[in-house]
Formats: C-alpha cells, sequence, structure tokens
C-alpha cells in the first residue's frame, strides 16, 4: 500500500536526545569509573603516600665538622652555635614593593638598612647554590627570634635556624693555613670534589678546611614531623628523625710553641714574610705562617665586598695570601748551596779549588761584584760558604752558562716543581727556575721584558738571583735534602685522623717523594760552611748565634727585587752536624739576611729547643754554684756570717760600725 509522505510515521526526536544523552552519560561514567578504579587499584598506593607526605614535613639537621688541633692536642679550630638570620627567596612576596617591605621590616630588627639587605641577598647569591636560603645576619639574639616565632604570618619566607659555625680559640693563629669554610656554590655543585652535595651545606673553601673536607664534614641527619593544612608543625607531631654523625678531627703535626714563635716573629718585624720549620726526615710541618695574617672568624658572618678587598688588596699586604707556600721571591745567597752541589757533582770544580775573590768580576762588559764591595782574596768552597763570597759562585754559575746543571739540580732538589703539600695552591704556586728554553718561549710569545739567555743570566742564578722565583717552602725542600742525604721529602701537615672520642682512625704519611744521590763528602763540606755561617770568624750571622748554645748550620741571603728593598732570608738546620729540622725565614724588605731573618729565625729555634736550653741553663747554674762552693766552701747561719766578716777584713775594707737610727745627732755609737 502507498502511502503519502505527510503519512508515513516519523521518528521522535525527544528518544533520540534521550538516547545520545544516554550515551554520553554511560561514557562519562566508564571514563570516572575507569579513572576511580585507576587511582585506588592502580595507584592507590602511591597516591597514599603523596597523601601523607602533604601531611608531613622533613628538615636537614646539620652534622658539625671535625675539630683541628695540633701535635698536642691544643685546639686550633673547632664549632659553636649559632643563631642565623634566614631568607627563602621562593616564599617572599612576588611583588617588589611588598617584597621590599617586607626585607625592610626584617632589616630594621637587625639594624640593617633595605639596601643593605639587598645587597647582603646578592653578595650571597654569587657564592651559593640556588634554592639554598640566604642568610642576612648570624648570632642574632633571642629576642628576634621570639618576635620572628609570634609573627609568622609578617615574614613569609623568614626564619631563625641553628647553625654551626667554625671557632678559632687562637683567632689569627695559622690563619692561612687552617683556611676557612661557606656555603656551597653552585658551580661546586655541578663539578669538582663537591658535586652532588644539597644547596646550603657548610664545605671547606681554602686551606686545611678544603683538604680535609671529606673527613671533617659530617653527615646531616633528618627530621621528620606533621604539618597541618597551613603547613605549620602540630603540636606533638614529631615523626621520626635520623641524627647527624658528627665529622672526624684533624691532628696536625704543628708544633704551638714554633707556630706561636714564627708569628711572633714576623709581628715583631712589622713586615711581609714568611717562614716554614719542617722535620727534614719525616717532611712533617711544625710550624708555617705568613704575615700580615687575619682573623679567620670574619668568615663566619657574611662577608661583604669592602670587607674581601681588604683582605686581598695588595694595599694591606692581602694577608689572604700564603707567602710560605705561594710566594715568588728571589733567594739571594740561600740558593747557593744548590751552585755548590751542581758544580760539584758535574765536576765543574772540586773542594780544592781556589778562586781569586778581588770583589768583583766582569764578563761580556758587565761587572758583578760582592755585597758591599767586600774582598775576600784567594778563597775555596767552604770558606766561600762562610763568607758568602758572590765572586766565588759568579765564577761557578759562568763555567756553567752552557749547561743546564743549575737547572737541573735545581729541580732535584723540588725547586720549580710542586711541593706536594696537603694545601690547595694556585696555578703556578711551584715558582719558576730560568733556562735557555723558558727565555727562548717567552721572547716567542711576545714577551718584551725578558733579555736573551746570556751567561749573566746563568751568573745571577747562581746566587739566587734574575729571573728565579720560588717560596720559602721550596727552599726548605731543598735543604732538607741536603741535610738527610738526598730524600726529597713531601711535606705536610696533616699527622693523624681522630674520631669523636679521640681515638686514632689513621696516621697520614704520604712517605718521600724520590731520593737523590749526592756525594757524602760534597755534603759534608757543604754542611761545614753552613755551620761556619753561624760560629766561623768570618761567618755572616755568627754574631746572630754567637750566645746560642746549640750549634746550628746555616744560610744568610739577601735578595734584590724591582720595586722592593733588599729581601732578608736565613735558612737553617738543627743541631748541628746531625740536623733533625729545617728553618727558612724570609721578611720583604728586612735588609740583609742577619739584620732581620736570622734574628727571627733564632726565635723560632729558641722555641723549639725550648726544653733542651732550659737543661742547658739549669746545668750551668749548677755547675757556677758548684765552681763558687769548691772554691769558697759551703757556710751557713753564724758560720756564713763570720765568713762575710773575715772576708772583709782579709781584704782590708774597714768595717762600718752600725748606727742606731737617730744616733747620729747625739754621737752616740753603740
Amino acid at each position: 500500500m502507498y502511502l503519502r509522505p505527510e503519512d508515513r510515521a516519523r521518528p521522535n526526536r525527544m528518544a533520540l536526545r534521550i538516547a545520545v544523552v544516554g550515551g554520553c552519560a554511560v561514557v562519562l561514567f566508564a571514563i570516572l569509573f575507569f579513572r576511580l578504579w585507576s587511582l585506588q587499584i592502580l595507584e592507590g598506593a602511591d597516591n597514599l603516600a603523596q597523601a601523607k607526605n602533604n601531611r608531613t614535613r622533613s628538615t636537614k639537621i646539620v652534622a658539625p665538622r671535625g675539630k683541628i688541633v695540633a701535635r698536642n692536642g691544643e685546639v686550633l679550630v673547632d664549632n659553636r652555635t649559632s643563631l642565623a638570620l634566614q631568607v627563602d627567596l621562593s616564599k617572599l612576596p612576588e611583588e617588589t614593593a611588598a617584597r621590599n617591605a617586607e626585607l625592610k621590616e626584617l632589616g630594621e630588627l637587625v639594624h640593617l638598612k633595605l639596601p643593605r639587605v639587598l645587597e647582603r641577598i646578592e653578595e650571597e647569591e654569587e657564592v651559593v647554590a640556588a634554592g639554598a636560603p640566604i642568610t642576612i645576619r648570624n648570632d642574632v639574639g633571642n629576642v628576634i627570634v621570639y618576635y620572628i616565632e609570634e609573627h609568622p604570618g609578617k615574614f613569609p619566607g623568614v626564619h631563625v635556624e641553628k647553625v654551626f659555625v667554625r671557632n678559632y680559640p687562637e683567632e689569627d693563629e695559622a690563619a692561612q693555613v687552617l683556611g676557612h669554610t661557606g656555603e656551597v656554590s653552585e658551580e661546586e655543585l655541578e663539578a669538582g670534589p663537591y658535586k652532588g652535595l644539597e644547596p646550603g651545606e657548610v664545605v671547606g673553601k681554602e686551606g686545611l678546611e678544603y683538604t680535609y673536607d671529606e673527613i671533617l664534614r659530617g653527615t646531616p641527619g633528618t627530621s621528620r614531623y606533621q604539618v597541618n593544612a597551613l603547613g605549620e608543625p602540630t603540636p606533638g607531631g614529631n615523626l621520626t628523625a635520623t641524627p647527624p654523625v658528627p665529622g672526624d678531627s684533624l691532628k696536625l703535626a704543628i708544633n704551638p710553641a714554633v707556630q706561636k714563635a714564627g708569628e711572633a716573629a714576623l709581628a715583631e718585624r712589622g713586615l711581609p714574610g714568611a717562614f716554614v720549620t719542617m722535620n727534614i726526615h719525616t717532611g712533617e710541618i711544625l710550624g708555617m705562617g705568613s704575615a700580615p695574617t687575619y682573623d679567620p672568624s670574619v668568615w663566619t658572618k657574611p662577608l661583604s665586598d669592602k670587607q674581601y678587598e681588604e683582605l686581598s688588596s695588595e694595599e694591606t699586604g692581602d694577608p689572604l695570601f700564603n707567602r710560605a707556600t705561594s710566594s715568588a721571591y728571589p733567594t739571594g745567597s740561600t740558593y747557593k748551596i744548590i751552585t755548590a752541589l751542581a758544580g760539584l757533582e758535574n765536576g765543574v770544580f772540586t773542594p780544592d779549588t781556589v778562586v781569586d775573590d778581588n770583589g768583583q768580576i766582569e764578563v761580556g762588559g758587565q761587572t758583578f761584584e760582592n755585597s758591599e764591595g767586600a774582598v775576600n782574596g784567594p778563597i775555596s768552597l767552604v770558606h766561600a760558604i762562610e763568607v758568602s763570597s758572590d765572586v766565588f759562585f759568579y765564577e761557578q754559575g759562568y763555567k756553567m752558562w752552557k749547561t743546564d746543571y743549575l737547572q737541573e739540580w735545581s729541580a732535584k732538589l723540588g725547586i720549580g716543581r710542586p711541593t706536594g703539600i696537603d694545601l690547595p695552591l694556585g696555578e703556578g704556586a711551584e715558582g719558576l727556575v730560568p733556562s735557555k728554553k723558558w727565555t727562548e718561549e717567552e721572547i716567542a710569545d711576545g714577551n718584551e721584558f725578558i733579555e736573551p739567555w746570556g751567561p749573566g743570566q746563568n751568573i745571577q742564578l747562581a746566587v739566587g738571583q734574575g729571573y728565579l722565583q720560588t717560596d720559602p717552602l721550596e727552599m726548605a725542600i731543598a735543604y732538607a735534602a741536603l741535610a738527610n742525604g738526598g730524600t726529597i721529602v713531601t711535606p705536610h701537615l696533616g699527622k693523624e685522623v681522630l674520631d669523636a672520642a679521640g681515638r686514632v682512625l689513621r696516621e697520614i704519611d704520604p712517605g718521600p717523594q724520590r731520593h737523590l744521590k749526592i756525594n757524602p763528602e760534597y755534603r759534608r763540606l757543604i754542611m761545614e760552611g753552613l755551620h761556619l755561617v753561624t760560629s766561623g770568624p768570618g761567618g755572616t750571622a755568627t754574631e746572630v748565634f754567637k750566645e746560642f748554645p746549640i750549634p746550628i748550620a746555616g744560610k744568610t741571603g739577601t735578595a734584590e727585587r724591582a720595586g722592593h728593598g733588599n729581601q732578608s732570608w736565613f735558612i737553617s738546620l738543627a743541631p748541628y752536624p746531625n740536623p733533625n729540622i729545617v728553618t727558612a725565614v724570609t721578611i720583604e724588605e728586612g735588609g740583609f739576611g742577619a739584620e732581620a731573618a736570622a734574628p727571627a729565625n733564632k726565635e723560632i729555634l729558641e722555641a723549639y729547643f725550648h726544653d733542651t736550653l732550659k737543661k742547658e741553663t739549669e746545668k750551668e747554674t749548677k755547675e757556677t754554684e758548684e765552681a763558687y762552693e769548691g772554691e769558697y766552701g759551703t757556710t751557713t747561719g753564724e758560720e756564713e756570717i763570720a765568713g762575710e766578716e773575715a772576708t772583709v777584713e782579709e781584704e782590708g775594707y774597714e768595717e762600718v760600725p752600725y748606727v742606731e737610727e737617730g744616733a747620729e745627732e747625739t754621737g752616740e755609737v753603740e
């Protein structure tokens, strides 16, 4: 049957709509169901953990660093607690005005104006890792702590943290040696020994604090606690705590008496300089100092750019600079032992070679003179060392100018080579021994201040002048090698690693670097000459040591430096002829070696040999008393008085009668 279009059944639009909506609802509910199933079944454990973490916080507990003590246990560095006012920059208001308003009010609490607070933040951001809190001020008082805790909403991102800071009981003693600590920087976290540490951790930055950081730095602990919806700790919400592990302690080889004497001797002269005292057999550093020095406690508080400039400026003498290990000085006549060894060992001259010292030599139109125009006449090695004849050593330098003998023996004895000391040293700290090859390279690189190599250069080097650059530690190593028969020791300050109870965990003994073959007879002759320097009739330091009861060997040096006055040097080996220690002292613009460095060296030796000198003094006193008693006998009481009267009468002195007070006026005499 045919139906007209108007008679055909039309679909129910409402039912279609309901069907579409229903289908969508089913799909949505299915998605929701599967999502809920995923959250509860598949990810339930992870979500539960995250929920718990939202209710808890974890705080790092700083571990105290280990102590640094001297060989007798005297504390050189330990810790003290400090309350540090810190700011978490990520929690400060984003709007500049609101941010500065908070920082301004915060600064007023610690007596800092806003520009200084902003400057402090900028300085700290340069040296600490990103994300670490910024310390505005250390050692804040409890009043500030209470105020901030009572107004948490007023200072978002601000908190007071209890921290450990380094304490220096001996103040500026061994400052450059000990070094300092600071928060790890962003660059240090990316590479080097501190890679992988957390921002905000305190690490060694310089000196022994850096070298032995892994030993001194402890392991931080953690504390977990519950917080409310605002992230604030809930009462009694402490959950777990892992205590920090303190760092181990470091015992040094430093002898406090020697260290104090050396630094006092430098301070007394009031000039830049340095000293090193070292055991010639083991390489243990018994004392090391550099002047001017400073109080390392300045690093326990944020250091301003101005303060750092004062510590590193040449105008103030650069107190941060360790002149004992990193200076670049000519040595003057103290270098002559190297010239002597180089010449003798290579057959350039013999112990019996005589040079007619008429006060000067002339080579290639240049005149090289003795100090102060001295004329010594015919002279051989031992006497040349005693009187420090420049002419004798000029002659040997001239004979060797076409060879590398001086350069080779300088290197053998450690000059211009890394010393191996357990201190971080900058590039170029190993010094320089000039040579033909070196001058050619410098000239090729365009250095217009370097002259082509010639006999004059080697003549200058033979007496420790010219382009030679070294430091007291390198010279101490060279003299130690002469004295011990050829062992190049490894200088070291560290002696032992101790646990918190003071028990020895391990000893620090790096061992020698290498051994040289030195002819024993040549060694004996050079040592004899060095002994005559301090005891012979023409010795350049005899006047300084004439009353020193312990025999020593030593050498004065007077070095010329462009733009400076003469630099004073003295290096001693004691006791002679079998020394145990070497002491090298240099004082900038101190004049002749016997004027400044030798007396300072003597003061250090007096401290080292204190007990021996005390026994010597007691022995001399006892011998004097026994000699007196042997001559006059022992008398006591009335016998002593009678003896005194008899002595008066025997020697013909008129006995003065006793006059009672007031009797003179009456003329009455009892």
